[in-house]
């Protein structure tokens, strides 16, 4: 689809059905839009930054900016571990 659905289009539709008069309102199930859950794994981030080393709220805020994720809603805080003790790469 070009433009997806928002929830102010789902309760017109709701609406404009609730007032058809040949159907019965209290067997219609309120519309929603679709949900899933996925993961995103972020390899190759340097392990230390200039200030100490990288944290889940950095990292939750760095998604929160970016244009690509602005209709994400994380449930539960960034996972970051280190590659390796012997690398300098950390993994979300």
């Amino acid at each position: 689809m070009n433009k997806p659905a928002n929830t102010s289009d789902l309760s017109t539709i709701e609406k404009y059905i609730k007032n058809i008069s040949n159907i019965n309102s209290d067997s219609i199930v309120s519309p929603h839009l679709p949900k899933s859950k996925s993961y995103l794994k972020i390899i190759g981030l340097s392990h230390k930054m200039e200030n100490g080393l990288i944290t889940s709220d950095f990292v939750e805020s760095v998604i929160k900016e970016l244009h690509l994720f602005e209709d994400i809603m994380l449930v539960s805080k960034p996972c970051i571990i280190k590659a390796s003790s012997k690398s300098d790469i950390a993994v979300v």
